[in-house]
This record gives structure tokens, C-alpha cells and sequence, in this order.
């Protein structure tokens, strides 16, 4: 069923487009990284927060976190000068039930 789904998907750009930009997002290590360290920050954080974490520029911080935002995976709320980087689970749930789908034993699968 899921086949057909995203093939009918594939029309309107939405889902498909969203899959695609989600996982370019989660294909750089850096970027699975910040997002491993959010969440076990409490699921929120900011950014100068984020960028002490990691050995990189700012500048290479602060693309990567555009990157997962443009993405969907992360919400940001400004606060003065500050912005705070929060997990969106809805967006990683599109991962985890893509990802479920090919765990289903092949007969569910079809059904």
C-alpha cells in the first residue's frame, strides 16, 4: 500500500518532497550529530549552545542548523539575540514509520 501512496505522492511533490529534503538533512554526519546532542539536551537548545559542542566554525555550525530547519527537523524560536533549536517529532516520525515500512514481514507489506 505504501508503494502506491508515495507514487500518487509523487504528483504533488508534498510527502516525496519533504522525504527528500529530510533525509539530504540526515545523509551528513554532523547534522545526525546535532541532532543526537538536542535530544539528549532535553530535546532544546541554543545555538551558541549547539556550536560549543562541535569542533567547527560557527559559520559551518550555524548551516548545518539551516540545513535541519529547512528540513523540518528542528523548529527555531528567536528570543532577543537568541535562538532556540527544538526537535520537531512530528518530522522525525516521518523517518521512523518510512523506516518501519521495510521492517513489515513482506506479506504485510502488500496488503
Amino acid at each position: 500500500m505504501l508503494i502506491i501512496v508515495l507514487v500518487q505522492d509523487t504528483a504533488d511533490d508534498g510527502l516525496t518532497s519533504a522525504y527528500d529534503k529530510i533525509f539530504a538533512a540526515l545523509a551528513h554526519p554532523t547534522r545526525r550529530q546535532i541532532l543526537v546532542t538536542v535530544y539528549f539536551e532535553g530535546g532544546a537548545m541554543g545555538a551558541g549552545d549547539i556550536a560549543r559542542m562541535f569542533e567547527h566554525a560557527w559559520p559551518t555550525i550555524s548551516r548545518h542548523l539551516q540545513v535541519l530547519d529547512e528540513a523540518g527537523l528542528v523548529t527555531t524560536e528567536k528570543h532577543g539575540r537568541t535562538r532556540t533549536y527544538r526537535l520537531n517529532r512530528e518530522r522525525i516520525d516521518l523517518v521512523t514509520d518510512w523506516l518501519t515500512w521495510f521492517g513489515r514481514d513482506e506479506k504485510e507489506s502488500h496488503d
